[in-house]
């Protein structure tokens, strides 16, 4: 069975709302009290995985979560009922759509036991995504049940990690062995650091990485405070390819010195400030793309419609394209209720090199299961969804079944 890149979309929820919840996401801030429209959102993010299939990539799904989540509240001495408005809304979060701070993942070929390891990311630094990860835990426990080719991990406990978000590897090819860059925060201006690196030092040990093959770099305070709150909205690598933002990384020159010596192959396509600022690359979701290998051996670039909207970045992305660089084709697709909540087309998938034939079918797309799924999404998820009606028992009773006709037509009983 052969090595390839499955790219793990979550589907988006029927409680996705504008809470505002994530402090130092722009875009989530600024969303804050609007209407969100969790169906066409869901359209949305159903459209991008058909395009990507369309495009000859591999791709996967993962349900959405329990909203509201009645266990975390009882946890809390509460109910959907009384819960607190601080409460209420970090209880029907849709964020687990964004499946890149879902796990952190390293393909066998990097691991010392041969087997694939994804490490469930704890998400502890924000309420609303502190209870994710039991469920996350299930969902990869079911679709990568196969011992002989996997270990999945728990949570590394204490320190914050948001897991593939803040993680990228560069290799000759998927299946080769590669080096594994993990990048975490050490000052963010008025923000939180969202990736400790205790945690990401420790999910490197659980998954029996070569210390010689690993690197750990810092992301620059600048992003933090201009509103990257993970690495993979200034930066995302694909094979032997990292392009990133020049404001970026803590020491950039250090870091990409390393690369190019344990990675000859490495070509860094670097952005350069006066170029794109920081607030362009962040507001247009530049580097939060998919950068993928095309079936022809090209890349491509899988952009947000905000990319193309902003004229610095596509400027600068046509001339690159132009260009004789690693980086040919440039899509884009409209995924805009989730930008206005904070997370582009790169936030929404985790990427996994492994055996298809290996993964709980269930677990896995094609052209007739989306059809399927949006015939479901069109006839069940919520048009619209203001902040009062968060208050509203039947809008409850209505998500819940929405995603129990979701996870029916999946046959995924065990997460009911």
């Amino acid at each position: 069975m052969a090595l390839v890149e499955i790219n793990f979309d979550g589907i988006i929820g029927p409680s996705h709302n504008y809470a505002g919840l994530s402090l130092g996401n722009v875009a989530s801030a600024t969303s804050k009290g609007n209407v969100s429209h969790p169906r066409a959102a869901a359209l949305e993010g159903l459209a991008k995985m058909r395009h990507n299939l369309r495009l000859g990539l591999n791709q996967g799904l993962f349900v959405p979560q329990r909203r509201p989540d009645r266990a975390w509240l009882a946890a809390l001495g509460t109910d959907a009922e009384g819960a607190p408005a601080a409460l209420r809304p970090a209880a029907f979060s849709a964020s687990s759509m964004w499946a890149a701070n879902a796990a952190t993942i390293s393909p066998a070929s990097d691991c010392a036991d041969g087997r694939c390891h994804l490490t469930v990311a704890n998400l502890q630094t924000m309420a609303h995504r502190s209870h994710e990860w039991p469920e996350t835990l299930a969902q990869l426990r079911l679709a990568f049940a196969d011992r002989t080719h996997f270990a999945v991990h728990p949570p590394v406990p204490g320190f914050g990690d948001e897991g593939a978000a803040n993680h990228m590897r560069l290799a000759p090819r998927h299946d080769a062995p590669g080096v594994e860059i993990f990048v975490y925060g050490r000052r963010g201006g008025a923000y939180p650091v969202r990736q400790h690196e205790e945690a990401s030092r420790a999910v490197a040990r659980l998954h029996r990485l070569d210390p010689a093959r690993i690197l750990f770099a810092a992301q620059s305070e600048e992003a933090v405070a201009a509103g990257a709150f993970h690495n993979d909205v200034v930066a995302v690598a694909n094979e032997n390819v990292l392009f990133a933002h020049e404001q970026a990384f803590e020491d950039a020159p250090g870091l990409y010195a390393e690369l190019r010596r344990l990675v000859p192959e490495v070509e860094i396509v670097e952005v350069p400030a006066k170029a794109v600022s920081l607030d362009d690359a962040i507001g247009s979701y530049l580097f939060n793309a998919q950068l993928v290998s095309l079936v022809d051996g090209t890349m491509a670039l899988i952009l947000p419609e905000e990319a193309r909207e902003t004229p610095s970045v596509w400027r600068w992305l046509e001339e690159m394209v132009a260009g004789n660089g690693p980086i040919r084709r440039l899509f884009v697709v409209d995924v805009r209720q989730s930008m206005a909540n904070g997370g582009g087309p790169a936030c929404l998938r985790l990427r996994v090199v492994a055996e298809p034939e290996a993964i709980d079918p269930r677990f896995l797309a094609d052209e007739a299961k989306i059809d399927r799924l949006a015939g479901i999404v069109e006839a069940t998820w919520p048009e619209r969804i203001a902040p009062e009606d968060l208050r509203e028992p039947d809008m409850w009773r209505r998500m819940e079944t929405a995603r129990a006709t979701l996870l029916e037509a999946l046959d995924l009983s065990e997460l009911t």
